[in-house]
């Protein structure tokens, strides 16, 4: 069975960091597709980030922001984000795939995390 564990949310001011993780389990020797989504309960979930054979890929409203880095254990990753803004304020998912069809489209994803709160507020 996959499991995805994310981890690292919080409550920060404008303009502070925060860096979040996730951790993929599942069959020996399987490799994931992971990919960061948010989701607020006015909005659908939105892609965030990823990497696309090689390249980091971003939605727009968190480019040049938010950096995707992979973690030193196999199926781990991080996002580091940057100069936060209330309107990142979401439920933020990590989601794994072994072969994700297009790496910006939730359904794409078949493994997702519980999801962890990061509030952006002054």
């Amino acid at each position: 069975q996959v499991q995805v564990v994310e981890s690292g949310g919080g409550l920060v001011r404008p303009g502070d960091s925060l860096r979040l993780s996730c951790a993929v389990s599942g069959r020996t020797g399987s490799r994931y597709f992971m990919a960061w989504f948010r989701q607020t309960p006015e909005k659908e979930r939105e892609f965030v980030a990823a990497f696309n054979w090689g390249v980091d890929r971003y939605g727009p409203s968190v480019e040049g922001r938010f950096t995707i880095s992979r973690g030193d254990a196999i199926n781990t990753m991080h996002l580091q984000m940057n100069s936060l803004r209330p309107e990142d304020t979401a439920v933020y998912y990590c989601a794994a795939d072994e072969r994700p069809y297009e790496y910006y489209n939730r359904n794409s994803y078949d493994y997702w995390g519980q999801g962890t709160q990061v509030t952006v507020s002054s």
